[in-house]
């Protein structure tokens, strides 16, 4: 089944009151922005997510921006959430897809097992003109999920540096001009991790934010010699745009690789790290 689930679909089983939780996630630089931009809009019966506290750990120069979550932290939010072991969770952002990825993929390592992503967002949703409601959003009805922590394969700074010392495949997320070095704005030092291939996230996505088919996502792997998730880690900055393009690998059957969540964020900030530029 394919991580990602069109408005349509998602609006049709609104409509006709199949179960699920619906969770958007917003996140924006200022305190409280997030949840302001999710009061202010979002698709009916969803709860909010907010992915700088719910999604991640404490930020540090030895741990990156964004590592993963502490599972008892987390526990509390899926006990807010109301989430169930089994039950159906959708989730969104305003379009970009970022945090909507880095619901996704922290929700199933979690160890959720049926969690999708609205494709497109809330701005898919917007263009069919589809009901956006205000306010503080949906109560949450269930509960009983237990975090299971590490149902899906990462990676720590040691096993980058083993496994392209065996020659594995590292692919950096990030857009080209972050990975070549010519722009950085959020993390120590602009560059890449030596060794890495350039795949953005973006690639993968059309001018709309919908993900691509899954033959053009094979093919745009398989120019870098990549035909499966096997033997291969991901990484981007901090763990989002790495889950979005893990999300379109999965879409396009490629199985599963591991993710890098702490990144270049994590990598960068060590200055016994070495640094490459350009292509």
């Amino acid at each position: 089944m394919s991580p990602f689930v069109s408005a349509q679909s998602l609006r049709d089983d609104i409509y006709h009151g199949h179960r699920q939780t619906v969770l958007g996630a917003f996140w924006e630089p200022r305190e409280g922005a997030g949840l302001h931009r999710f009061e202010s809009e979002h698709v009916p019966t969803a709860l909010f997510c907010d992915p700088a506290y719910a999604l991640a750990g404490v930020p540090s120069s030895e741990d990156g921006r964004n590592p993963l979550p502490e599972p008892h932290h987390l526990q509390d939010w899926f006990r807010r959430w109301g989430l169930s072991d089994g039950g159906r969770v959708v989730v969104y952002d305003e379009g970009r897809g970022l945090m909507a990825a880095r619901t996704w993929w922290i929700l199933s390592w979690a160890g959720l097992t049926n969690v999708q992503l609205l494709d497109g967002g809330l701005r898919a949703w917007d263009r069919l003109n589809f009901p956006i409601v205000g306010g503080p959003g949906n109560f949450a009805t269930a509960n009983g999920a237990e975090v299971r922590a590490g149902m899906l394969p990462v990676a720590d700074i040691d096993d980058v540096r083993e496994h392209l010392a065996e020659g594995g495949v590292l692919v950096d997320a990030r857009d080209s001009r972050r990975f070549q070095g010519l722009r950085e704005i959020l993390d120590l030092k602009a560059g890449h991790i030596p060794g890495a291939v350039n795949i953005p996230a973006a690639d993968l996505y059309d001018e709309d934010r919908l993900v691509r088919s899954p033959e053009e996502i094979r093919d745009r792997f398989a120019r870098e010699g990549i035909t499966s998730g096997g033997g291969v880690i991901v990484y981007s900055g901090s763990g989002n745009h790495s889950a979005l393009l893990l999300a379109a690998m999965e879409h396009a059957g490629m199985g599963i690789a591991r993710h890098y969540v702490c990144g270049w964020s994590q990598w960068s900030a060590d200055t016994a790290n070495p640094v490459e530029r350009g292509f």
